[in-house]
């Protein structure tokens, strides 16, 4: 993952804070997988490689799952993991890099917009990410997300959209707006602690499936995930 000096900080460490970071891993697992079937690796699980540091100003860029307490959006990256279960599904994406193409040019002109897939009892849940190296605005990608194979009897189920990006699951953007306060009040405390949490796009909607099908269409900010989830 991030190989960098895990206790180091400054400006060049920011990028862990934000919605960078969160993508990055969000790309990287994925990719982990496709590297483990090309070398016929069992990948039965991964780790992060995080630390914990006391009595440090809020956001110093430490490699790390939270600042102070609040949670950075490189946690919910693992909240999102942690709703996947069952049996990993092939995604193909039209605007997904490979991971020898990576290896080879980084991911420097055309971003990287791919997904993961998992289906369980009476559950799919898909996992989105739109990642570029360049931690500069950009355009927001148009997913169209075709859903294929499901059961021919489900006609109806309920979508829940969980998000990652600058409004969404970020304590660190939260604390901008908030004027980056060195010493949070309680009640800025509190609000920056909340905006910490995985948070929810919209609410849960039901929708139309056709003979196991469904098209369902998005627009993902740069450096931003999604995690799509339907219940049946």
């Amino acid at each position: 993952m991030d190989n960098s000096c895990a206790a180091c900080t400054g400006p060049q460490y920011g990028y862990r804070n934000g919605t960078m970071y969160s993508s990055y891993t969000a790309a990287s697992f994925g990719h982990e997988f496709e590297f483990a079937e090309k070398h016929s690796v069992n990948f039965e699980g991964a780790l992060t490689w995080a630390f914990e540091f006391e009595d440090q100003p809020y956001f110093a860029g430490f490699r790390a799952l939270a600042s102070n307490g609040l949670d950075l959006p490189v946690l919910n990256i693992f909240r999102m993991f942690a709703k996947m279960s069952g049996q990993r599904l092939a995604v193909r994406s039209s605007a997904g890099l490979t991971g020898a193409a990576i290896q080879a040019t980084n991911v420097r002109t055309a971003p990287d917009v791919s997904a993961q897939a998992s289906l369980d009892d009476h559950k799919l849940a898909v996992l989105i990410w739109h990642y570029h190296d360049d931690d500069v605005p950009g355009p927001a990608a148009a997913v169209d997300l075709n859903l294929t194979g499901l059961p021919a009897a489900v006609t109806r189920a309920k979508l829940t959209q969980y998000r990652i990006d600058a409004e969404h699951s970020n304590s660190y953007t939260a604390w901008l707006r908030l004027g980056s306060p060195a010493h949070p009040t309680p009640a800025q405390y509190a609000e920056l602690e909340q905006s910490g949490q995985l948070a929810l796009l919209g609410t849960p909607e039901n929708i139309r499936m056709d003979h196991g099908s469904t098209l369902i269409q998005l627009h993902l900010p740069r450096q931003a995930v999604s995690l799509l989830v339907l219940e049946w």
